[in-house]
């Protein structure tokens, strides 16, 4: 049986968001190992670790942000490379899932693409998922390795006891998906909750239609609580709604910042008066403006990676509330 004292934990990180892979490492006092992601003329992608990890604990940190397809590949490409290194273990990092919203057939002739990106970690080489807030929680029942679900909203809490009075809030959850996870929210900040009734229009990607609020939000301090926030239409169609219906004051919180065109000029001039996220998804200058405030997910992610490599549990991390 391996001892502690011998175990070697390998932390290396893709391209994509290498500022969250350092902090990581910093939280985890380790450095992190080089890959040499690289690619050829023609786009193919190449990696080489810089030193030996065979027999070592090997964490690849990749989240799957724009362009994604790349992003999936370059991980997929370091795991292989570190399964035909020899590494003990392989656990893939993703705090961004990519295709997570894919996680079912809504009509015929679709695919599942959450699953077959599941498929395609596990056949590349992956022991273990680690991801933070998925869109979905069946995403956990695509894979047959296990999977730890981490969640952001000890970071969005703390946030909202340092900086807002609790008990003149009411969370909000921008629709029924949500409910579950803003009624925890509710619960630990001991405050009330509300919910956004929305549509989708058959077919059509990106657009929601919000109907009608559930809940007390006149002359509410209202905070919207959403996993993602990607061209952001659903969000502001919630805060319009919710500043029609009387709100004093209206925060969005989401774990990861898309933000695809149009979302910053929407959020920009949104009824809105701070938007918070995580920094699970890199967020250039391009995409930054005044309302806008970035959590660090650094410290769950070190506190995971840790418990993982030392056979502790995760859930212990959250208090057993880290499941969707």
């Amino acid at each position: 049986m391996e001892s502690l004292a011998k175990r070697r934990l390998v932390l290396v990180t893709g391209r994509c968001h290498p500022a969250l892979a350092e902090s990581i490492a910093e939280k985890l006092g380790v450095t992190l190992t080089e890959a040499n992601v690289r690619e050829f003329a023609n786009g193919e992608i190449h990696c080489r670790f810089d030193t030996s990890i065979r027999g070592a604990h090997v964490f690849i940190i990749q989240t799957h942000a724009t362009p994604v397809n790349v992003a999936v590949m370059e991980q997929l490409i370091m795991i292989d490379a570190a399964k035909r290194a020899s590494a003990k273990s392989i656990t893939a990092v993703i705090p961004n899932f990519g295709y997570a919203r894919q996680d079912r057939k809504s009509a015929g002739r679709e695919p599942i693409t959450a699953k077959l990106i599941a498929d395609m970690l596990q056949t590349a080489g992956a022991n273990r998922v680690l991801s933070v807030d998925f869109h979905s929680g069946q995403i956990q029942g695509f894979f047959d390795i296990p999977v730890d679900h981490l969640v952001a909203a000890p970071v969005l809490e703390d946030y909202l006891k340092a900086n807002a009075n609790p008990r003149e809030l009411v969370v909000v959850a921008p629709d029924a998906g949500r409910v579950k996870v803003a009624e925890r929210y509710a619960q630990h900040l001991g405050c009330e909750l509300a919910l956004v009734h929305k549509t989708r229009p058959h077919h059509q990607a990106n657009v929601a239609e919000a109907r009608h609020i559930v809940g007390e939000v006149n002359g509410r301090h209202c905070v919207l609580i959403d996993d993602m926030i990607d061209t952001a239409g659903t969000i502001v169609a919630a805060c319009d709604l919710l500043k029609a219906n009387g709100a004093e004051e209206i925060w969005v919180m989401a774990t990861h910042a898309v933000f695809s065109p149009p979302a910053v000029e929407r959020l920009f001039n949104a009824p809105v008066s701070r938007v918070v996220v995580t920094d699970t998804l890199p967020l250039g200058p391009e995409r930054r403006f005044e309302k806008l405030e970035i959590l660090s997910i650094a410290p769950i992610i070190a506190n995971a990676i840790s418990a993982i490599f030392e056979d502790s549990s995760v859930s212990d991390i959250f208090g057993g509330e880290n499941l969707l």
